[in-house]
């Protein structure tokens, strides 16, 4: 049996998609559903902060769930805990190595 998700996409329409399907978003897309202006995505592409495929991303970078989790993330951060543009590099990288020590830990522990 095939599970499926819906989606609703910028113009409105309500799309199905099976589950496992990745949905991908424009950078207007992104900005919009973000709340961050397109210049900043822009800007935390070009420092790296959502992965290196963004980083020259032609004609433009394209966004998944897991990017628009990051960049809301990053937001919270930086507006509610003053993390600023030069730290925020540092900071994304400690979060991926720790949440990479965490998923070593749970595969060392076992089931």
């Amino acid at each position: 049996m095939t599970n499926f998700i819906f989606y609703e996409n910028p113009e409105r329409a309500i799309i199905c998609l099976t589950a496992d399907a990745r949905v991908l978003y424009s950078l207007e897309t992104a900005a919009q559903l973000t709340g961050v202006p397109v210049e900043m995505l822009r800007h935390y592409c070009h420092l790296g902060l959502l992965g290196a495929a963004r980083t020259a991303a032609e004609p433009g970078p394209v966004f998944d769930d897991n990017a628009l989790y990051e960049v809301r993330r990053i937001e919270h951060h930086r507006r509610h805990h003053g993390v600023s543009l030069r730290a925020l590099p540092l900071v994304c990288g400690l979060w991926r190595e720790v949440e990479q020590l965490q998923t070593e830990l749970r595969f060392l522990r076992g089931p």
